[in-house]
């Protein structure tokens, strides 16, 4: 069985039969849920036209896995061409690392992660910092304390990107107009730096408050839920007051599977499920929970054409650009 046999179901593949080049914005392509096929999935993602995807981190403990996968992604592409063993094998996408403190564990996040990751910024420096943000999702989440918290660091890492003139990725869930809040409060200028409102989920008039600070949206297989209505109004209201010019792609891998990917009933979050905050083998959590993969980011495009009635070709040359400028790149667009 191969690795598109694993993760992506035979669903009307001629709609995407063209290749477009993509990027994916926003991974967690480093999870152990991809140990024992990776480098097979990375191949398969390139085929299909992804040619960049960025790692994001949630966790202190797990930046150093982010590297490690970059690393082992980058030796495994190098070798195959210094032997000229690509015949057979297609080459990886380009892996970029993302760090930050997610606010969705702040009980597990000290001072000493903030101080730790402000050395790492500088030694190795990064893309962008993030996921970073406010999140109020659960109960727990809206308690005094633990709000202020989030706040607290939220605002240690924008301070962070202004230092280093680093574009940040938000994570925002149920806390739209207090992040606004902030952000508007803050020195950090998106109209500068770039930046991305990751797997947005506000409504339209929070959509359009984003994109005017100067950030992207964020836009995962979400979208290719029909009845995903809100998201798909605010993704339409933005397109209708900034133009395509507001959205980037990201799958948000093993998350947010796209609707006609998905084998098992359950498309919850495996990152907010799991005790451990980690995802586990394929033969347990990743099967539950749809495994996503970077492959799949055609079909985010195809469905995003579909909502906004814009031709494909033309779409992804936009969102090409659109992710260069929100991630402060110069990445040509492949011909």
């Amino acid at each position: 069985m191969t690795a598109s046999d694993l993760s992506t179901p035979n669903y009307n593949h001629e709609r995407i039969s063209t290749i477009y080049p993509l990027i994916d914005t926003h991974t967690h392509f480093d999870a152990p849920v991809f140990d024992h096929d990776r480098t097979a999935l990375a191949q398969q993602a390139y085929e299909r036209g992804v040619r960049h995807l960025v790692l994001v981190g949630y966790l202190a403990r797990h930046f150093e896995r982010m590297y490690e996968t970059k690393h082992a992604l980058t030796a495994t592409d190098a070798l195959q061409d210094k032997y000229g063993d690509n015949r057979d094998r297609p080459p990886m996408p380009v892996t970029h690392i993302a760090l930050g403190l997610h606010p969705f564990y702040i009980e597990q996040h000290t001072d000493q992660h903030l101080a730790d990751m402000a050395q790492m910024l500088g030694q190795k420096r990064p893309i962008a910092i993030g996921e970073i943000g406010l999140d109020t999702f659960t109960d727990a989440m809206k308690v005094p304390a633990v709000f202020a918290k989030q706040q607290q660091f939220f605002c240690a890492q924008l301070d962070m990107a202004v230092a280093h003139q680093l574009p940040v990725m938000l994570h925002i869930r149920k806390a739209h107009a207090e992040a606004l809040a902030i952000l508007k409060a803050h020195d950090y200028d998106a109209q500068q730096l770039g930046g991305i409102a990751h797997s947005f989920s506000g409504g339209e008039q929070e959509a359009k408050a984003f994109v005017k600070l100067g950030f992207k949206l964020g836009v995962t297989g979400q979208v290719t839920n029909p009845n995903a209505k809100k998201l798909r109004r605010a993704i339409s209201a933005a397109v209708n007051a900034h133009g395509i010019s507001c959205l980037v792609l990201e799958t948000d891998c093993p998350d947010m599977t796209p609707i006609m990917c998905q084998t098992a009933g359950d498309s919850a979050s495996a990152l907010d499920q799991s005790p451990d905050d980690e995802w586990g083998v394929p033969s347990t959590a990743g099967c539950a929970h749809n495994r996503n993969v970077p492959a799949n980011l055609p079909w985010v495009l195809s469905s995003l054409s579909e909502l906004l009635e814009i031709p494909i070709d033309e779409l992804a040359k936009q969102l090409w650009q659109n992710s260069n400028d929100a991630l402060q790149t110069h990445w040509p667009y492949p011909v």
